[in-house]
């Protein structure tokens, strides 16, 4: 019940027929905001817990990494909820672009990353894949291995293909399909 509720939120919060340039750079026919979803209190406990529960398909996971901007409060709920759920799973948001101040970090929270820890990195949106792959080689530097990756949504435009071409899992929670029938 919560994945069809989840669905119905981000088609009423997120969803939107409309032209949209992509950070990929290409043009879409729809755009998708999750940020509009997760930021709410019932979307954000609702990702939380369904992103926590498909961890488990991709075995041994020890941390989650969000890339920014919205996958953090989605490696946010994660964390969360395991903590509820007796598994605290420490979380990491890893930067598109190093700091020109202060630490100069590309990833935040990393006093809690050991090496050899199995991250999983969190996606709000997988378009090309582009911006997971890269967030995937800041965690590779830094000693982790990578666990696999959950998206919320899997546009379905190539991303999954780019990924797993890559050696990696990805997991996504919906498609596009479960907002538009094409």
């Amino acid at each position: 019940m919560s994945r069809e509720r989840l669905i119905q939120i981000l088609s009423e919060r997120s969803f939107e027929r409309r032209q949209v340039k992509l950070a990929s750079g290409r043009i879409s026919n729809f755009f998708i905001d999750c940020k509009q979803t997760i930021l709410t209190a019932e979307g954000h406990a609702l990702v939380g817990s369904l992103m926590f529960d498909a961890l488990s398909e991709l075995g041994q996971v020890d941390a989650v990494a969000g890339v920014a901007l919205g996958g953090c409060p989605l490696a946010s709920a994660v964390s969360l909820i395991s903590h509820q759920r007796g598994r605290d799973l420490p979380a990491f948001y890893v930067r598109k672009e190093k700091k020109d101040h202060g630490t100069e970090k590309l990833l935040e929270g990393d006093k809690a990353l050991r090496p050899g820890m199995r991250v999983a990195l969190l996606e709000d949106v997988i378009t090309t894949g582009g911006s997971s792959l890269k967030a995937l080689e800041v965690l590779k530097a830094r000693g982790a291995e990578i666990a696999g990756i959950v998206a919320l949504v899997d546009r379905d435009e190539g991303g999954r293909e780019t990924i797993e071409a890559q050696g990696y899992r990805l997991l996504a929670l919906t498609t596009r399909h479960d907002f538009m029938k094409d």
